[in-house]
Protein backbone atom coordinates (compact mmCIF):
# COMPACT_ATOMS: atom_id res chain seq x y z
CA UNK A 1 0.00 0.00 0.00
CA UNK A 2 2.37 2.38 1.06
CA UNK A 3 4.47 1.60 -2.06
CA UNK A 4 1.32 2.43 -4.30
CA UNK A 5 0.62 5.65 -2.06
CA UNK A 6 4.75 6.07 -2.70
CA UNK A 7 3.94 5.49 -6.79
CA UNK A 8 1.20 7.79 -6.69
CA UNK A 9 2.88 10.93 -5.44
CA UNK A 10 5.59 10.57 -7.22
CA UNK A 11 3.54 10.48 -10.28
CA UNK A 12 1.46 13.45 -9.30
CA UNK A 13 4.67 15.66 -8.78
CA UNK A 14 5.94 14.67 -11.79
CA UNK A 15 2.86 15.62 -13.45
CA UNK A 16 3.04 18.25 -11.66
CA UNK A 17 6.43 19.54 -12.62
CA UNK A 18 5.26 18.83 -16.45
CA UNK A 19 2.12 20.34 -16.20
CA UNK A 20 1.22 22.08 -13.03
CA UNK A 21 3.75 25.16 -12.94
CA UNK A 22 3.00 25.67 -16.68
CA UNK A 23 -0.56 26.07 -16.04
CA UNK A 24 -0.49 28.43 -12.87
CA UNK A 25 1.78 30.42 -14.62
CA UNK A 26 -0.25 30.76 -18.10
CA UNK A 27 -3.61 31.53 -15.32
CA UNK A 28 -1.32 33.94 -13.76
CA UNK A 29 -0.04 35.12 -16.86
CA UNK A 30 -4.21 36.15 -17.81
CA UNK A 31 -4.80 37.08 -14.56
CA UNK A 32 -2.39 39.92 -14.95
CA UNK A 33 -3.32 40.47 -18.52
CA UNK A 34 -6.72 40.82 -17.54
CA UNK A 35 -6.20 43.24 -14.08
CA UNK A 36 -3.56 45.23 -16.47
CA UNK A 37 -6.23 45.81 -19.00
CA UNK A 38 -8.98 46.77 -16.31
CA UNK A 39 -6.11 49.16 -14.40
CA UNK A 40 -5.33 50.64 -17.76
CA UNK A 41 -8.95 51.11 -18.80
CA UNK A 42 -9.63 52.70 -15.45
CA UNK A 43 -6.61 55.14 -16.07
CA UNK A 44 -7.83 56.09 -19.24
CA UNK A 45 -11.11 56.53 -17.77
CA UNK A 46 -9.62 58.97 -15.32
CA UNK A 47 -7.95 60.88 -17.57
CA UNK A 48 -10.35 61.39 -19.94
CA UNK A 49 -12.42 62.65 -16.71
CA UNK A 50 -9.51 64.90 -15.40
CA UNK A 51 -9.09 66.46 -19.61
CA UNK A 52 -12.87 67.25 -19.61
CA UNK A 53 -13.25 68.86 -16.40
CA UNK A 54 -10.04 71.15 -17.40
CA UNK A 55 -11.61 71.99 -20.59
CA UNK A 56 -14.93 72.65 -19.68
CA UNK A 57 -13.30 75.21 -17.06
CA UNK A 58 -11.61 76.87 -19.17
CA UNK A 59 -14.94 77.17 -21.54
CA UNK A 60 -16.25 78.62 -17.70
CA UNK A 61 -13.90 81.65 -18.29
CA UNK A 62 -16.13 83.19 -20.82
CA UNK A 63 -19.18 83.03 -17.72
CA UNK A 64 -18.57 86.94 -16.97
CA UNK A 65 -20.73 89.90 -16.77
CA UNK A 66 -18.70 91.02 -19.92
CA UNK A 67 -18.63 87.70 -21.46
CA UNK A 68 -14.65 88.26 -21.75
CA UNK A 69 -12.22 85.59 -20.78
CA UNK A 70 -10.20 86.40 -17.19
CA UNK A 71 -6.70 85.66 -19.67
CA UNK A 72 -4.44 85.07 -16.61
CA UNK A 73 -7.23 82.26 -15.95
CA UNK A 74 -6.94 81.20 -19.31
CA UNK A 75 -3.68 80.80 -19.54
CA UNK A 76 -3.43 78.62 -16.05
CA UNK A 77 -5.61 76.13 -17.36
CA UNK A 78 -4.88 75.92 -20.79
CA UNK A 79 -0.83 75.21 -19.23
CA UNK A 80 -2.55 72.51 -17.00
CA UNK A 81 -4.09 70.97 -20.05
CA UNK A 82 -0.93 71.04 -21.79
CA UNK A 83 1.39 69.65 -18.79
CA UNK A 84 -1.48 67.15 -17.56
CA UNK A 85 -2.64 66.10 -20.80
CA UNK A 86 -0.32 66.98 -23.90
CA UNK A 87 -1.25 65.84 -27.05
CA UNK A 88 -4.91 64.40 -26.30
CA UNK A 89 -7.82 65.94 -28.06
CA UNK A 90 -9.09 68.08 -25.13
CA UNK A 91 -5.71 69.77 -24.44
CA UNK A 92 -6.09 70.47 -28.25
CA UNK A 93 -9.16 71.99 -28.46
CA UNK A 94 -8.16 73.85 -25.26
CA UNK A 95 -5.38 75.46 -27.45
CA UNK A 96 -8.13 76.58 -29.84
CA UNK A 97 -9.52 78.36 -27.40
CA UNK A 98 -7.09 79.66 -26.34
CA UNK A 99 -6.14 81.05 -29.80
CA UNK A 100 -9.62 82.38 -30.23
CA UNK A 101 -9.25 84.24 -26.91
CA UNK A 102 -5.57 85.76 -28.27
CA UNK A 103 -7.66 87.34 -31.70
CA UNK A 104 -10.38 88.45 -29.90
CA UNK A 105 -7.15 90.01 -27.77
CA UNK A 106 -5.69 91.28 -30.72
CA UNK A 107 -2.46 88.91 -30.86
CA UNK A 108 -2.01 87.67 -33.48
CA UNK A 109 1.35 85.58 -33.00
CA UNK A 110 0.54 84.21 -30.10
CA UNK A 111 -2.35 82.67 -31.95
CA UNK A 112 -0.75 81.57 -34.51
CA UNK A 113 1.79 80.12 -32.13
CA UNK A 114 -1.37 77.71 -30.22
CA UNK A 115 -2.79 76.93 -34.15
CA UNK A 116 0.22 76.03 -35.11
CA UNK A 117 1.11 73.63 -32.42
CA UNK A 118 -2.07 71.87 -33.26
CA UNK A 119 -0.81 71.48 -36.60
CA UNK A 120 2.49 70.12 -35.99
CA UNK A 121 1.40 66.97 -34.49
CA UNK A 122 -2.85 66.88 -34.30
CA UNK A 123 -4.53 64.84 -32.41
CA UNK A 124 -6.92 63.47 -34.80
CA UNK A 125 -8.09 64.36 -38.69
CA UNK A 126 -10.62 67.02 -37.53
CA UNK A 127 -8.44 69.00 -35.58
CA UNK A 128 -6.01 69.50 -38.21
CA UNK A 129 -8.26 70.77 -40.76
CA UNK A 130 -9.81 73.34 -37.98
CA UNK A 131 -6.04 74.44 -36.72
CA UNK A 132 -5.42 74.71 -40.53
CA UNK A 133 -8.25 76.83 -41.34
CA UNK A 134 -8.43 78.62 -38.89
CA UNK A 135 -4.12 79.71 -38.86
CA UNK A 136 -4.81 80.56 -42.53
CA UNK A 137 -6.99 83.49 -41.37
CA UNK A 138 -4.79 84.28 -38.50
CA UNK A 139 -2.20 84.88 -41.03
CA UNK A 140 -4.34 86.54 -43.87
CA UNK A 141 -5.05 89.27 -40.68
CA UNK A 142 -0.79 89.18 -40.77
CA UNK A 143 -1.09 89.86 -44.26
CA UNK A 144 0.40 86.53 -45.01
CA UNK A 145 -1.98 85.75 -47.64
CA UNK A 146 0.39 83.75 -49.81
CA UNK A 147 1.17 82.05 -47.13
CA UNK A 148 -2.26 81.17 -45.86
CA UNK A 149 -3.00 80.28 -49.42
CA UNK A 150 0.29 77.87 -49.40
CA UNK A 151 -1.19 75.93 -45.92
CA UNK A 152 -4.04 75.25 -47.85
CA UNK A 153 -2.06 73.10 -50.40
CA UNK A 154 -3.79 69.41 -51.00
CA UNK A 155 -6.88 67.80 -50.75
CA UNK A 156 -9.34 68.75 -47.43
CA UNK A 157 -12.05 65.80 -46.32
CA UNK A 158 -15.27 65.46 -48.37
CA UNK A 159 -16.77 67.28 -45.00
CA UNK A 160 -14.15 70.23 -44.86
CA UNK A 161 -14.00 70.66 -48.99
CA UNK A 162 -16.61 73.54 -48.95
CA UNK A 163 -14.68 75.25 -46.20
CA UNK A 164 -11.75 75.08 -47.42
CA UNK A 165 -12.48 75.77 -50.82
CA UNK A 166 -14.48 78.91 -49.87
CA UNK A 167 -11.06 80.40 -47.89
CA UNK A 168 -9.09 79.68 -50.69
CA UNK A 169 -11.64 82.37 -52.66
CA UNK A 170 -11.52 85.07 -49.96
CA UNK A 171 -7.64 85.00 -49.96
CA UNK A 172 -7.40 85.02 -53.30
CA UNK A 173 -10.11 87.95 -53.51
CA UNK A 174 -7.34 89.61 -50.73
CA UNK A 175 -4.86 88.67 -53.61
CA UNK A 176 -6.56 90.55 -55.85
CA UNK A 177 -6.86 87.30 -58.02
CA UNK A 178 -10.88 87.38 -58.75
CA UNK A 179 -10.96 84.86 -61.31
CA UNK A 180 -8.85 82.14 -59.03
CA UNK A 181 -11.41 83.58 -56.34
CA UNK A 182 -14.27 82.90 -58.76
CA UNK A 183 -13.62 79.32 -59.12
CA UNK A 184 -12.60 78.84 -55.38
CA UNK A 185 -15.82 79.87 -54.73
CA UNK A 186 -17.47 77.05 -57.68
CA UNK A 187 -15.89 74.25 -55.74
CA UNK A 188 -16.97 75.28 -52.00
CA UNK A 189 -20.74 75.50 -54.14
CA UNK A 190 -20.44 72.21 -55.47
CA UNK A 191 -19.21 70.76 -52.19
CA UNK A 192 -22.16 72.48 -50.10
CA UNK A 193 -26.16 71.22 -49.99
CA UNK A 194 -28.01 73.90 -52.18
CA UNK A 195 -29.65 75.67 -48.78
CA UNK A 196 -26.01 76.17 -47.88
CA UNK A 197 -24.51 77.63 -51.24
CA UNK A 198 -28.07 80.27 -51.67
CA UNK A 199 -26.54 82.27 -48.24
CA UNK A 200 -23.20 84.10 -47.92
CA UNK A 201 -21.27 82.06 -50.62
CA UNK A 202 -23.51 83.20 -52.97
CA UNK A 203 -22.69 86.86 -52.28
CA UNK A 204 -19.23 86.76 -52.83
CA UNK A 205 -19.81 85.06 -55.88
CA UNK A 206 -22.22 88.05 -56.91
CA UNK A 207 -19.87 90.26 -55.48
CA UNK A 208 -17.11 89.10 -58.27
CA UNK A 209 -19.83 89.47 -60.83
CA UNK A 210 -20.55 92.76 -60.40
CA UNK A 211 -16.37 93.37 -59.88
CA UNK A 212 -16.53 91.99 -64.19
CA UNK A 213 -19.52 94.11 -64.95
Amino acid sequence: MSSIDDDGLAGAKDWWNRNGKPLLTGALLAAAVVMGWQAWQKYQSNQSQGASGLYQALLETTLTPSGTPDTAKVAELAGKLKSDFGGSAYAQYGSLFVAKVAVDSGKLDDAAAELKSVLDKPADATLGEISRQRLARVLAAQDKAEDALKLLDGDAEKAFLASREELKGDLLVQLGRADDAHGAYEKAKAAMSDDAATGGLQLKLDDLAKGDA
